[in-house]
This record gives C-alpha cells, sequence and structure tokens, in this order.
C-alpha cells in the first residue's frame, strides 16, 4: 500500500507513548511501499515532539533523518534539509522550510518579523529581512 502519514502516525511511531497506536504506527510504516510525507506535516512533527513531548532539537533531527533515510519514504528533500539545518542551528524547522518552498515558488527574500529566523536563515546563505 502507498500511503500517505499522518503527523499523528509519524507521532506514535516516533514516540512509542501508547502500547497500541504506537504498534498500529510502526507496523504500517513498515509495511508500505511507499510513505508520502508532506512538509506540513513534518513542521507539525518538529512542534509536537519538541513542545509537547519535551525532546531536544537534536533528537528531532534525527528522527526526521531516519524517516527521510528509509527507502520507502518520499519527501521534499530540498524543504526537508532547510528545514534541518535551521531546527539544527537552533531556530524552526517550519521557518527552514517555508523559505525552502518560498524560492522554489519563486519568491527571492524570505520577509518575517521574526528575528530570529531572519538572523539564522542569513547566517545559512538565504536572502533574508524584516519587512520595511
Amino acid at each position: 500500500m502507498r500511503i500517505t502519514a499522518d503527523t499523528n502516525l509519524l507521532v506514535r511511531a516516533a514516540a512509542a507513548d501508547d502500547p497500541v497506536q504506537s504498534a498500529a504506527a510502526a507496523a504500517t510504516l513498515r509495511a508500505a511501499e511507499l510513505v508520502a510525507v508532506s512538509t506540513a506535516v513534518l513542521c507539525e512533527f518538529c512542534w509536537v515532539m519538541l513542545r509537547a513531548y519535551g525532546h531536544s532539537p537534536a533528537e528531532v533531527a534525527q528522527a526526521i533523518r531516519a524517516l527521510v533515510a528509509a527507502g520507502t519514504t518520499r519527501v521534499d528533500r530540498a524543504a526537508v534539509e532547510a528545514g534541518l539545518t535551521m531546527l539544527e542551528a537552533g531556530g524552526d524547522f517550519a521557518d527552514g522550510a517555508i523559505a525552502a518552498d518560498g524560492a522554489r515558488l519563486g519568491g527571492e527574500v524570505f520577509v518575517s518579523f521574526d528575528r530570529q529566523a531572519v538572523r539564522l536563515l542569513k547566517r545559512t546563505g538565504v536572502a533574508a529581512r524584516a519587512p520595511r
């Protein structure tokens, strides 16, 4: 079966906090011929694992890298790498992924009131600034 994974499926598999649902999530992911994971799902996954479960950015990055390394997983690799770069630099995965998506869609500069995101993106070579 070729599946599109929802955030809760990935969280249950990674958190292993519910014996029944976690086992079902892991089995579903293992059995799938293809696991499509949207960038939005990975943004939510990061938020939940960091904020609700208290995992460190390094632990969350490792979980995402393991998921992406699975031969059956399909993601927007450019957005995932940009998100991981931000996450590992102390920022939000979502900001990196959004900047990558925007660039792919023709945006030249990431614009945000989030000063930390702008600073971290600039540090990684992405054009970014605050609104004027």
